[in-house]
């Protein structure tokens, strides 16, 4: 099987390269420190971690990691990470065979100026206000990362009091 092709995307403008590992460990303590630390002595670029208990077994996590296509090749990565002792199974996703999702948090200052700019562009986006203040408020849109770009960058007119996202989580595609 060759290797999927990396995601090739655009993120703050940047063009990009990116695989996807969707890495099943035993969710024991220093899991994580350890693929981190992995990644840090190699020199590996990590894009995005998102980690979350796997399915309904308390005794694994899967770990969803970005990786930079540019800071080494893919089998080196997969191999150390296969040497890892908790490593349970590792999935290279390519991006076209696989569902991604990020979310996406912001908020934002409401006024009267700008709310019905702000509205029309979260309804666009088909984000979803979250929690409204006196003098802000917080929308959420949970979607592709193409999608949290798109909002990032359409937000950017309004004075962001702080924006926030997770980084991706993946699966494959059902067939």
């Amino acid at each position: 099987m060759s290797p999927p092709e990396p995601y090739l995307g655009e993120v703050s403008r940047t063009p990009v390269r990116h695989h996807i590992l969707s890495v099943l460990v035993e969710n024991k303590a220093g899991v994580l420190a350890r693929i981190a630390g992995l990644f840090a002595r190699r020199g590996f670029n990590i894009y995005s971690l998102a980690v979350a208990p796997a399915e309904s077994h308390a005794r694994f996590s899967r770990v969803t990691i970005v990786v930079d296509a540019e800071s080494a090749p893919l089998e080196q990565i997969v191999g150390q990470l296969d040497k890892l002792v908790n490593v349970v199974a590792i999935t290279d996703l390519a991006p076209r065979d696989a569902v991604e999702r990020e979310l996406l948090l912001a908020t934002l200052p409401l006024g009267d100026e700008n709310r019905s700019a702000m509205l029309d562009t979260i309804t666009r986006a088909g984000a979803a206000i979250v929690d409204v203040g006196p003098t802000s408020v917080t929308v959420m849109l949970a979607g592709t990362p193409a999608a949290c770009d798109e909002l990032e960058a359409a937000l950017e007119g309004f004075t962001e009091v702080e924006l926030h996202r997770t980084g991706r989580v993946a699966l494959p595609r059902l067939a």
